[in-house]
């Protein structure tokens, strides 16, 4: 297989661990539940998914999660196998397409009924991935240079409570921040563009904070703004961001999306902060 998308699964099974492979790799290709006809040995050849390595750990009595079926006719007690299990998935199924590609290597996965528990535990891609989706423009370099910030720790922190501040209370905890000496300040997760903190006004009030220490002792400290929303709102607050002076806008990858960000970046001219808000699901 030429360039394959490789993914690494670590999956728990009350079947033949073989079997349970080879329904990860038969659903999320060419495969479907139940044989059809159009899925011909040539087509298979071409589009199959192909389990590459299975390396057996441990076998529990209980399953991790619910919702599992035994074989048929499973007599006894039933132990639930545990393994490490690399499939590949033809590049040409899906192309650089991140969108599809987590249709591909986490998609209808976690429900199979021959699965107790699944866990993506790695996923290596073809170059052409990297061609298309172009990684951080700033990079730690830049951020560092935007940051005022070489040879030691970036020390950051988060406006806190959460949500129920004002722009002008967000301001104020701004200049006690700024003044202690912080390089880092961000918004938190949950607050973006709110009733209670519109986002042009919260960015208004604390760039006029930032400027004011900036001219006061030299350094400007990096504030990432919340942009998070639809994707025209992100750019209008990317814009007002960036027309106000500022160095740093926040994104939750896991709310927007892989493809908004994509695109969101090509529009962005500071440093992203991805926050991974909702990972654990």
């Amino acid at each position: 297989m030429k360039n394959p998308i490789v993914a690494t699964y670590l999956l728990e099974t009350p079947h033949p661990v073989e079997f349970a492979a080879e329904m990860i790799a038969g659903e999320q290709s060419s495969g479907t539940i139940v044989a059809v006809p159009g899925e011909t040995e040539e087509l298979k050849a071409r589009s199959r998914a192909r389990v590459t390595s299975i390396t057996r750990l441990e076998s529990v009595d209980t399953p991790s999660l619910p919702g599992s079926r035994p074989p048929r006719g499973q007599a006894g007690p039933i132990k639930y196998q545990r393994a490490q299990v690399t499939v590949e998935f033809p590049y040409d199924n899906l192309g650089p397409n991140l969108p599809t590609l987590l249709a591909t290597i986490c998609g209808n996965l976690y429900e199979l009924a021959e699965l107790s528990g699944l866990k993506l535990l790695d996923v290596q891609l073809p170059s052409a991935f990297a061609q298309r989706y172009p990684g951080p423009q700033f990079g730690i370099a830049g951020t560092r240079k935007l940051a005022g910030v070489q040879g030691r720790p970036v020390v950051g922190t988060i406006v806190k409570p959460s949500v129920g501040l004002t722009p002008a209370q967000t301001a104020d905890l701004v200049r006690t921040l700024g003044e202690a000496g912080i390089d880092f300040i961000k918004d938190d997760e949950l607050q973006a563009d709110s009733p209670h903190s519109p986002f042009d006004e919260r960015v208004t009030a604390v760039m006029r904070v930032i400027d004011e220490l900036a001219d006061r002792t030299g350094k400007k400290v990096m504030y990432a703004f919340n942009v998070t929303d639809d994707l025209e709102a992100m750019r209008r607050h990317h814009d007002h961001v960036v027309g106000a002076g500022g160095t740093c806008v926040m994104v939750s990858i896991h709310s927007v999306g892989l493809a908004t960000l994509a695109e969101f970046r090509k529009h962005c001219q500071l440093p992203i902060h991805g926050h991974r808000s909702g990972w654990g699901l």
